[in-house]
């Protein structure tokens, strides 16, 4: 894919290409939606609005990643829901129904063929669940970070164009995102492979 190609014959108008950007994206985007939102219609319906808001904002793309500038759509669409799902006082973000919804689907290191060893489906989707519960229970702007890093496996600084926010910040909240993902899952510590389990390390 000539993406550069394909980027000015959408700024010209061409809807044609600007598809074909959302074929290339589109899995990535879902992704990253479904982890923040933690169920399937809430994250098809965040990936649809950011696809719609990139398209409208083309011409405020100003080089450099577009898978960055693309996901920077996506996380804030899913903050915008995750804030108008907190205003409503009939849905909960309190979470003890972590099974509710559909699979997620499976990327990086949630995953990975030979992170989990052979086992019913039942135990993978426990196990599924308990990464899941965990994302949810991280601060949006963590739990972002930790998508878009260990998940999706963007670099430091495509998470800063994606979150704009400086290095630094990334940096550091990567690091306590991890410390507090990690600490939920002592919890769950029996459904991780045994090279997943976790290991009593600071960090700094």
């Amino acid at each position: 894919m000539d993406e550069p190609a394909l980027i000015r014959s959408a700024l010209e108008g061409d809807l044609n290409a600007f598809n074909r950007l959302v074929i290339e994206y589109q899995e990535t985007a879902f992704n990253v939606a479904l982890r923040m939102m933690g169920d399937v219609p809430s994250a098809e319906d965040a990936a649809q609005t950011a696809f719609i808001s990139a398209y409208k904002n083309l011409r405020q793309y100003r080089g450099g990643s577009f898978r960055a500038w693309v996901l920077r759509m996506v996380t804030n669409a899913c903050y915008d829901e995750l804030r108008r799902q907190k205003r409503r006082p009939t849905i909960s973000l309190d979470g003890d129904d972590d099974g509710e919804g559909e699979p997620m689907e499976e990327t990086g290191w949630a995953a990975d063929p030979n992170a989990v060893d052979p086992q019913s489906d039942m135990e993978k989707a426990d196990l599924e669940h308990a990464i899941q519960h965990c994302l949810d229970r991280l601060p949006e702007d963590f739990r972002a970070v930790v998508i878009l890093a260990d998940i999706e496996g963007l670099d430091y600084e495509e998470i800063a164009r994606t979150a704009g926010t400086p290095l630094g910040t990334i940096k550091s909240r990567l690091a306590r995102a991890r410390f507090k993902l990690r600490d939920c899952l002592k919890a769950f510590e029996e459904l991780l492979p045994s090279r997943y389990r976790l290991i009593n390390e600071d960090i700094e």
